[in-house]
């Protein structure tokens, strides 16, 4: 979140709810609203394949309150929600292969729990405000690219399928109970805090972390591109990907610019710094049709008055520079 006068004003004293506040983007918007002057309750229920960290509130831990709660528990749902202003609904469960292999926890908690929250919010709270953090798998296979909101849905995995269900709960609340509700689909965020143990919540998060336990990235696509700690690159490049539209380039967004996945393995290690080391990717080869594309950014200015202010080099500097010092205590 960036800070504007308008967000200031908006925020200040107000008082917000993060589902999912202890992990990745709900601790960082926790810091940018304490900053807002907002009231923030933070509610997590630290299951620890989902994100959350306590490490993750370090140094605001006495701006904020937290209360671990699950979201499938509906019977806390209505005081978690009395006199809150602003509901940020990112509690989720967000690895696609865990979907696949647990599909009824899946459903649970991306599916059930957001009728629940939306139910608590109709009876309890009707006129708070509700932020949904959806996922640009609700796409699939893209037909095109950049991948803008007129391409159709077509999620390819049960993930993909609850979360546009999600989406289709809050728009129904707003339709036909006049629920303030907003859906925003989210696509491979990154920064600090975010997970590194593991690709639950994103490949990048992976490469940070073999990237400076001085591992090699492995980029899986059309060949294989292997990167070493000074750069260079052994065997054949990926120029393009397996997955996403038939074989297109793999590309992260830098703005409206479009950069391949094999790039941006040379960009990470490039930032990291000479001799400092290399990173890895698992190389499952299944695993690669869930790297899929980010979405383009045209249509956010229009719709939302917002444009990214982060370069792409600078998010991967400062990443880095975050899990140099805290490493530790993520893995």
């Amino acid at each position: 979140m960036v800070r504007t006068p308008d967000s200031a004003d908006f925020y200040a004293g107000k008082r917000v709810l993060i589902t999912g506040g202890l992990g990745f983007i709900g601790s960082n918007l926790a810091r940018a609203l304490v900053g807002h002057g907002a009231e923030v309750l933070i509610v997590d229920s630290l299951v620890p394949e989902y994100g959350g960290h306590l490490r993750n509130l370090h140094g605001i831990e006495k701006k904020v309150r937290v209360n671990l709660a699950d979201v499938r528990d509906h019977h806390v749902l209505p005081v978690l929600l009395e006199g809150q202003d602003v509901l940020f609904n990112l509690a989720g469960q967000t690895s696609h292969l865990d979907s696949i292999q647990d599909p009824e926890t899946d459903l649970e908690i991306n599916c059930r729990a957001q009728l629940s929250i939306l139910e608590a919010c109709r009876r309890h709270n009707p006129g708070i405000a509700v932020v949904f953090a959806s996922t640009r798998q609700i796409y699939g296979k893209p037909d095109y690219l950049p991948v803008d909101e007129k391409h159709p849905l077509r999620p390819v995995d049960v993930n993909g399928i609850n979360k546009c269900a999600g989406e289709w709960y809050h728009t129904l609340y707003h339709q036909v109970h006049g629920l303030r509700t907003c859906v925003l689909r989210l696509t491979n965020t990154i920064g600090p805090r975010m997970r590194v143990k593991d690709a639950r919540q994103t490949f990048l998060g992976v490469w940070v972390r073999q990237l400076l336990e001085g591992r090699s990235i492995e980029v899986w696509g059309g060949a294989v591109a292997r990167f070493h700690p000074r750069g260079r690159l052994c065997g054949r490049p990926a120029a393009r990907r397996a997955g996403p539209g038939g074989g297109r380039p793999g590309v992260q967004s830098r703005g409206r610019e479009r950069v391949s996945l094999a790039d941006l393995a040379r960009l990470m290690v490039e930032v990291n710094g000479a001799g400092r080391g290399g990173a890895g990717v698992p190389g499952r080869a299944q695993e690669d049709r869930h790297r899929r594309l980010l979405r383009g950014l045209d249509a956010h200015p229009r719709n939302l008055g917002w444009t990214p202010r982060t370069a792409l080099p600078a998010a991967l500097r400062r990443t880095l520079a975050y899990y140099r010092k805290e490493l530790k205590h993520y893995l």
